[in-house]
């Protein structure tokens, strides 16, 4: 695809290095201060007259949002001679590319991980009373700085284009008439992450809009496609526990069903991903004659010998406790990744 712009071209500061991105409507430029060689930054620049009103948009919406999950605005002048948007440079793949090469989904503790990090993203926007309206995996940056997928922490997702992001619910209809309408035709599979009363024209955007966008992600998440119909993640994927069923079902739901808040639906996620709440599978079972068993020297209650506490009156059956370090979580003795945040384990034995 050739691009409006070239390498060299000087934008505000910096100056252009590579597209890294690209749309309908604009691209997306690495570039470098023109002094300082060793800063990096990401700067939209459009490709269409009519795409420097999304610019400016995107730039007065996000300026007031400052949280590690939200993509960054350094900078902003739509009336330059080559209008720019200039933001943090996030290393690392969008979500689509991710979900493309994990056709059957992510790792559980991967997915919630993402998750979490989308939610308290819009935890931010919906205080200061902005709505994303374009949520979806292209849309949602991962700053993995060439690390593999499964070692992505909480602050490596970044929500990024609020190109569509309204900072006052009631404008919304005059906004879809004059702007998203032909914006939506041109992008593929937005209309999927799109809440039915959005599509309907039942009602304004409201936050509970932008929590069915999401609900539609961690299904995608889970099992590498999209939801259809009544299915849970779990009916196309076994292992999926019933606690990410009951939050998918709480954020694909029908309006008035839907949770309230991101903040209640992140509360409600952490509770039912609790260490006290969250009830691991069995372990598998071995022939009776390999089982290393042992019992509890306090109620004499038989252990396996993966338990570390007695599972008839709670005593602790190991000299030291392995906990996740990062959540406080109880990890099983043989996991890689912490399964209620998704941290990287240190591999110590029991």
């Amino acid at each position: 695809m050739t691009s409006s712009y070239e390498p060299g071209l000087r934008a505000s500061e910096y100056v252009l290095e590579e597209r890294i991105g690209s749309g309908t409507f604009g691209e997306v430029w690495q570039a470098r201060h023109h002094i300082w060689e060793d800063e990096r930054v990401a700067i939209k620049l459009p490709t269409e007259p009519d795409y420097v009103r999304y610019l400016q948009r995107e730039g007065v919406v996000v300026h007031g949002l400052r949280h590690p999950n939200v993509v960054r605005v350094m900078g902003l002048d739509p009336y330059a001679d080559v209008p720019y948007l200039v933001m943090e440079l996030v290393r690392g793949p969008a979500l689509r590319q991710v979900i493309n090469e994990h056709p059957k989904g992510l790792a559980i503790a991967t997915a919630v991980t993402i998750l979490r990090g989308i939610l308290n993203a819009m935890v931010v926007a919906h205080a200061n009373n902005v709505l994303h309206r374009d949520l979806k995996p292209g849309n949602v940056l991962l700053n993995l700085e060439g690390k593999p997928i499964d070692e992505v922490t909480q602050s490596d997702i970044k929500v990024s284009d609020f190109g569509l992001g309204v900072a006052n619910p009631e404008t919304f209809k005059s906004i879809v008439q004059s702007a998203s309408i032909d914006r939506e035709s041109a992008i593929v599979g937005t209309l999927a992450y799109m809440a039915p009363e959005l599509r309907d024209g039942a009602c304004q955007a409201d936050p509970r809009c932008d929590l069915y966008s999401i609900g539609v992600v961690l299904f995608e998440l889970l099992t590498g496609v999209r939801p259809a119909g009544a299915e849970l993640p779990s009916t196309m994927r076994a292992e999926v526990p019933t606690a990410l069923d009951e939050v998918f079902r709480n954020l694909y739901a029908r309006h008035e069903r839907r949770y309230e808040s991101a903040q209640a639906a992140l509360e409600d996620l952490d509770a039912r991903l609790s260490p006290a709440k969250l009830v691991p599978p069995p372990l598998p079972q071995a022939p009776a004659d390999q089982r290393a068993r042992r019992s509890c020297p306090a109620c004499g209650q038989v252990v396996e010998r993966y338990d570390q506490f007695c599972t008839q009156c709670g005593g602790q059956m190991v000299p030291e406790v392995r906990r996740c370090p990062s959540c406080g979580g109880y990890p099983g003795s043989d996991d890689t990744f912490c399964i209620f945040c998704g941290v990287r384990l240190p591999q110590v034995g029991v």
